[in-house]
This record gives C-alpha cells, sequence and structure tokens, in this order.
C-alpha cells in the first residue's frame, strides 16, 4: 500500500518528467501567467536564440502594473509604462499567445483574472513572474512565482528546474469573531511565524476555519503565504472550491466536468500524511489586524500598542525594529489607533475582488470619507469592475468622496502613476509595506478592507467595530 500523501506531494508527482539524484527535478508547469513587467526580457531570449513558445495555449497575459487605473480613453503619459504595454501587445501577437490587455473585457490584475477566468484549477502547476502567484494554490494548485530566465525556460519546453521544498501544516480551527477576515488571519500568522517562518516550505492551510472561508478569503490568505517567506500556500478543493469553479469560462464542460471533480476530489492531503512542520493558531482568538513597520510580519492587533525594543527575542530584531520606526515615525508603546492618515488604499491582488469592495462598500455607505485623506477604490478586473457596477458600489464610494478607478495594480506597487507622497501615511488593503513599496518615502500601514474603509471615513487609525 502506497504511503499516505499531502496535497503538495500529489501534485509534485504528478508533474515530474525526470527526477535524479542530487539534482533539481523536472517539473512540468501547466499554466504559465504573464504581465507587462516580467515578460519582455523572456521574448527577446527566446528571439535572440530563434526559439518558439513550446505550448501557447498554456500561456496567458494580461496587463496590470503598469498600466494606469485613470480613464482610459486618456493616452499613457508614462513613456515607459507605455512601452511596456505595447511591447506585451506584440510579444504576445507573435508568439501567438492569448493577451487580455488594454480594452479587453477580461483585463485585470493576473491573480485575479486567472480564477476568475477558470484558467486555474485544482492540481495544477501554476507559475508567473511575479510574488504573489501564490494565490491560485487557494484552488488547490501548486503556484508559485518565477524569475525572468525561468519565464523564458516555461515558454520554451513548458518545464521548469526545481527542488522539492518542505511541508509545512498551517492549522486554523475556530470561529472568527465578527470584522474579523482572512486578510487579518494571515497578517496574524506572518506576525506569528515571522517574515522567514516559511522558508523552504509549501504551506498547506488545513482546519475548519480555512474550511469556512469563502474562495475570496482563501486566496487572500494563499497571496500572502510569500509574505511568511514561504514558496507557495496551498488549500485542499471542496464543495467550495467546486461551486466557484461551475460555469466559468475556462473550466471544464460536459462529460470533462465530472471528470475532473472526480479528480479534484482525490487531491486533499490522504489520512496519516506527514508534514515537515505545524503549527495551530485559534480563529476565534483572532482580532483585525494591522501592521506598524516595514515588512508584514510586524503586525499587530489594531488595538495593540507597537513593541517596545524590549519585547524583542535579539540584538538583530531590535535593531530591524528601531529602523522600522524610524522610517514610519513611530513611538515604540504607543498605539496605532487615532494616529491620522492621508491615503487609503482598496484594490490589489490581495483584496480588489467583489467580495472586498463589498465589505469596504459597507462600511462606507451613508458616510463620507475625511475630506484630507485620498481614498482610492481599485477594482481587480473589468469583470470585477462590471459586477460592482451592476450592485451600485461605485456610487457609494463616488458619493463618500472616494476615487473609483479602473482595474489595474494601482497604489499597491506605485509604477503607474498612483503613488503615496513621500512622508504620508496609507492604510492599504495590499500585501507589502517595504520601505517605499507605495512611492518613495511613503508609510504603509497593511490591514483590511474592513479596517481601510474605516480609516478612510474617520481620517486615522480605525477599529471597524467602534464604527458599526
Amino acid at each position: 500500500m502506497a504511503a499516505p500523501q499531502t496535497l503538495f506531494e500529489k501534485i509534485w508527482n504528478n508533474h515530474l518528467v525526470i527526477e535524479e539524484p542530487d539534482c533539481p527535478v523536472v517539473l512540468y508547469i501547466d499554466l504559465q501567467l504573464i504581465h507587462e513587467v516580467t515578460s519582455p526580457q523572456a521574448f527577446s531570449a527566446l528571439r535572440d536564440q530563434g526559439l518558439k513558445v513550446r505550448q501557447p495555449s498554456r500561456t496567458v497575459a494580461t496587463a496590470d502594473h503598469s498600466i494606469p487605473t485613470h480613464d482610459r480613453t486618456l493616452p499613457i503619459a508614462d513613456v515607459m509604462a507605455a512601452k511596456q504595454i505595447k511591447q506585451l501587445d506584440d510579444n504576445c501577437r507573435e508568439f501567438g499567445i492569448p493577451l487580455h490587455g488594454l480594452g479587453s473585457p477580461n483585463q485585470g490584475i493576473v491573480h485575479i483574472i486567472g480564477p476568475e477566468l477558470g484558467l486555474t484549477q485544482p492540481g495544477m502547476t501554476i507559475v508567473c513572474g511575479d510574488s504573489h502567484t501564490s494565490t491560485h494554490g487557494a484552488f488547490g494548485a501548486l503556484a508559485f512565482g518565477i524569475g525572468t530566465t525561468e519565464v523564458e525556460h516555461v515558454l520554451a519546453t513548458q518545464c521548469l528546474l526545481q527542488r522539492k521544498p518542505e511541508t509545512f501544516e498551517v492549522r486554523i480551527d475556530g470561529v472568527l469573531k465578527p470584522f474579523v477576515t482572512a486578510k487579518d488571519i494571515i497578517l496574524a500568522l506572518i506576525a506569528r511565524i515571522g517574515v522567514g517562518g516559511g522558508v523552504g516550505s509549501v504551506l498547506e492551510y488545513t482546519g475548519s476555519a480555512m474550511r469556512a472561508l469563502s474562495m475570496d478569503g482563501r486566496m487572500t490568505v494563499c497571496n500572502m503565504s510569500i509574505e511568511g517567506g514561504a514558496k507557495a500556500g496551498m488549500i485542499a478543493p471542496d464543495d467550495t472550491t467546486i461551486e466557484y469553479m461551475a460555469g466559468r469560462e475556462f473550466a471544464p464542460k460536459g462529460a470533462a466536468w465530472d471528470e475532473a471533480v472526480k479528480r479534484w476530489k482525490s487531491l486533499p492531503s490522504d489520512a496519516g500524511a506527514k508534514y515537515d512542520k505545524t503549527i495551530t493558531l485559534d480563529a476565534s482568538a483572532m482580532e483585525p489586524m494591522i501592521t506598524y513597520g516595514t515588512n508584514p510580519g510586524m503586525g499587530i492587533a489594531i488595538g495593540a500598542p507597537v513593541p517596545q525594543l524590549s519585547e524583542m527575542a535579539d540584538e538583530s530584531s531590535r535593531k530591524a525594529l528601531a529602523h522600522a520606526l524610524e522610517y514610519m515615525a513611530l513611538e515604540p508603546g504607543k498605539p496605532l489607533l487615532g494616529r491620522p492618515v492621508d491615503v487609503v488604499f482598496i484594490g490589489s491582488c490581495t483584496n480588489a475582488r467583489i467580495s472586498d469592495l463589498r465589505e469596504a462598500a459597507r462600511v462606507i455607505k451613508g458616510r463620507k470619507v475625511t475630506p484630507t485623506t485620498r481614498v482610492l477604490v481599485v477594482p481587480g478586473s473589468q469583470q470585477v469592475k462590471k459586477q460592482a457596477e451592476a450592485e451600485g458600489l461605485p456610487k457609494i464610494f463616488l458619493d463618500a468622496g472616494c476615487e473609483w478607478r479602473e482595474p489595474g495594480c494601482s497604489m499597491c506597487i506605485a509604477m503607474n502613476g498612483d503613488e503615496v507622497p513621500a512622508g504620508k501615511y496609507a492604510v492599504s488593503t495590499s500585501n507589502r509595506n517595504f520601505e517605499g513599496r507605495q512611492g518613495k518615502g511613503s508609510r504603509t500601514f497593511l490591514a483590511s478592507p474592513l479596517t481601510a474603509a474605516a480609516s478612510a471615513v474617520a481620517g486615522k487609525v480605525a477599529d471597524v467595530r467602534q464604527l458599526i
């Protein structure tokens, strides 16, 4: 009888092309997603070597990072952004790759359009030249970010050299309190294990709290697995996954659907499967979270004080905290609640899905955002935008004084005209609070859409539970 296997092991073993002792394996890749920033060099390398894309139908492209989120009828002012978007269009046309670019009804952030189109499916191996490819692991796929040279390798061969990572079970049981969300779960985990806690591992999220999450919530959790140092994050497919997949454009149809569902139901980790590491968290003890420093592991409950240097375990941690607080201009031991906020950003591949916008609108409806706080609401895709419009969400945001934008990465990465001014504070639903991430000298507090919306109304870091 075969030994019990984890979800990761089943997918890994099913995609092995060549495996030799003391060497990286050759792993088959089912789907590669590309965008305008990390793909141009890969296509140039193919041309230089006279190579073609091996399986164009297993690559899908979109424009998201550099694309501006203002009125799309206006010319793109940024010369570099315009060049990148045109180059993507030219490359996809030359190599026969499907593109959801400027003007497409399916354009959007790469990690949002993959699932909503049904391109992302359980049991797949998925790669992209983007760290947050781990998002797709929410479907029970092995999905991870790769570098530009690796993008080229997959385009040319549909395979990739990889070393097998360890398995790390993250069990989260219990019931979340009202106003505690998937974003709070992942921020709490990273605060617990640190930004290096998952290095060399694939995280598999298990437990009743994870099974209770919607697919949008699961994608948020898996999206930020990389921020805990992990190679990928995964959640086994279940009825929630299958219901989400049904009827999507590129999902299997007819008899192929029945076969796929049978296959997907065989993917969850077997009883008795062994993980290299395991950690358990209690969802019922979690609070809304917010970051205070310059990496996603520097997170606290919304009402807690910023940590003191004396609370750090070692000198290295003390130095890192001191540097972060200097950059953020914060005092240890003081709460973040009540600190004035200059910008609120609701969007990104972490939190720009329809459920995220509904949550933010629920808080903002009938209220006004503080006039001194700029609030950008950026849907993650044209489909999300269309759904939001059908539900009247843009009117709620606009009536409150927010800006309603076109789909794209926007202020998450500040390479598209949307950025936080130097020295200003932002509450952001994105995934990274690195120095300068949202603009040179910007200061970012990561939080959920509920916390971001409450802060927009209050004009300062706010606890949504005190507003509603």
